[in-house]
């Protein structure tokens, strides 16, 4: 039976139950909820998974080394004594990214030195004065984790390399555009599988759309990625990678369409050059229409999910106004969604005029969100009550209980894990391949010039033919307003994206 050893997926504050669900249904072991962060067993075919599929995991860690140091001097002497050949050769190099939570050890860069000057200091003594690994801030070969929670200081090693949220197709983006593995993480918090329609009236650079589509088509998330650390270990198994990698049988059909709409045409061709560089425009209906020009709802009623202006970064003429207006749609237009909002001031979410059924907290950035939903309904709450609606029943169980009035399904896995292990006491704050031609090379990929779509780079030929080369559907427009769309029909010679940001 291959090794099993114990790795932790770090994740946004909130989204630690989802990523937990995300992790057993790849066959993790032992799955822990921490805070910011779950523990978790597996192989080396887990690891891989998790880099590769999880939606709302932001790296992956491996821890290899344990101790307790009470200052710098403590900490240099432990780390000098472990066996750093089982980790790096000496011509390697090696990136660390340190995380404190401890009095005795306040600022990280500090810690980050004394950790380099052990391990390089091990080399030295064994091998000569000149004989040590190089440190690399970009593209290392090892990148180590160190993590102090007060005196316990764990090492890792950081399979993901770049942070997973980095998905790869974004090609162009809107001032402050929500994160993707933020945005991945409400769709699965609001229970939606592509079981019925989703609507973001204010879609920005089509962020929830894309992961909305990669969700209904069960697409890894990662697949866009040009590499991942763990490609640069030496225990590497590019055979089971690329069997893992290449394996496409769990897509599926989508069966309802995904809607995007929003005020700003630039908005709008971003988003465009997002969705045709994911593959996925043939999931989604883009259009350039306000929020307050809404007038029906797609049919059946489904979820709407959206990141409105928070006046901060992005701010509206009139927040109030633009408030109110999301309520009022909400009530007259959106009867039988539900409605997942995320915002910052409590001013404004009472401005929508509507009690939600749900409070999560979130962060978006730096901002200490909530995520609300609001279960749309025709009538009064006490008459929907009596006729066997739910309200406050938390996600699951109100998404589910909408889908099984229409005659649909949602279950999910439901095991669990319970050993207790000493690292999982610790607290997180923050954050080539043989038998195929058409595989990418092992070493990573250089930055092209031109932005063009990873899928066609990336992925089987052959499951690529229902991807690749298909927009969005624009509704026509008409007036000033109408600009140019970046691309032509097929055959046709396409327009230089010029938009920089």
């Amino acid at each position: 039976m291959e090794d099993r050893f114990e790795m932790v997926a770090k994740t946004f504050q909130g989204l630690e139950e989802v990523l937990a669900e995300e992790l057993r249904s790849l066959g993790a072991v032992n799955v822990e909820p921490g805070r910011r962060m779950v523990s978790f067993e597996g192989t080396l075919e887990t690891l891989y998974r998790a880099n590769l599929q999880c939606r709302t995991a932001l790296r992956i860690l491996k821890p290899f080394y344990s101790f307790r140091a009470k200052d710098a001097d403590t900490l240099y002497e432990h780390v000098k004594e472990y066996d750093w050949s089982k980790i790096l050769d000496i011509d390697k190099t090696f990136a660390i990214d340190t995380v404190t939570n401890s009095d005795e050890f306040k600022h990280s860069r500090f810690v980050t030195y004394r950790v380099k000057d052990g391990i390089v200091d091990w080399f030295k003594d064994r091998f000569g004065e000149d004989k040590r690994p190089g440190v690399r801030l970009q593209d290392a070969d090892v990148m180590i984790n160190v993590h102090i929670n007060g005196t316990a200081v764990t090492l890792s090693l950081d399979s993901s390399g770049e942070s997973l949220h980095k998905r790869g197709y974004r090609v162009a983006q809107t001032e402050a555009p929500i994160n993707e593995v933020l945005a991945a993480g409400i769709i699965l918090r609001s229970g939606w599988r592509g079981d019925c329609p989703l609507v973001d009236p204010m879609c920005g650079s089509g962020t929830f759309l894309i992961e909305a589509a990669l969700i209904a088509a069960n697409i890894n998330p990662g697949i866009y990625r040009k590499g991942f650390a763990f490609e640069r270990w030496a225990d590497f198994d590019a055979e089971l990678f690329e069997s893992i990698y290449n394996d496409d049988s769990n897509e599926r059909e989508v069966r309802f369409k995904i809607y995007g709409a929003d005020i700003s045409p630039r908005a709008i061709e971003i988003a465009q050059k997002n969705i045709k560089s994911a593959g996925v425009g043939k999931y989604i209906d883009l259009e350039r229409r306000a929020i307050s020009a809404w007038t029906e709802a797609p049919k059946p009623a489904g979820v709407l999910v959206t990141n409105p202006p928070y006046g901060e970064r992005i701010s509206a003429p009139d927040m109030d106004a633009l408030y109110k207006t999301i309520g009022s749609q909400l009530k007259h237009v959106f009867t039988g969604y539900h409605a997942w909002i995320i915002g910052y001031r409590d001013e404004y979410f009472a401005r929508i005029g509507l009690a939600p059924s749900e409070k999560i907290p979130l962060y978006n950035g730096a901002l200490e969100c909530s995520l609300r939903e609001y279960i749309i309904f025709d009538g009064d709450r006490k008459s929907f009550v009596r006729q066997g609606g739910k309200i406050g029943k938390g996600p699951r169980e109100s998404a589910r209980a909408e889908r099984t009035e229409r005659g649909e399904r949602g279950e999910r896995p439901a095991r669990r894990g319970g050993s207790e292990r000493q690292f999982r006491g610790e607290r997180y704050d923050r954050p080539e391949r043989p038998g195929r031609q058409q595989s990418r090379p092992t070493t990573p990929a250089q930055p092209e010039a031109e932005p063009e779509n990873p899928l066609a780079k990336r992925r089987n030929p052959h499951a690529l033919k229902m991807l690749t080369g298909r927009q969005p559907s624009l509704k026509p427009m008409e007036g000033p307003m109408m600009r140019s769309r970046g691309w032509k029909k097929k055959g046709s010679s396409s327009k230089p994206d010029t938009d920089n940001e």
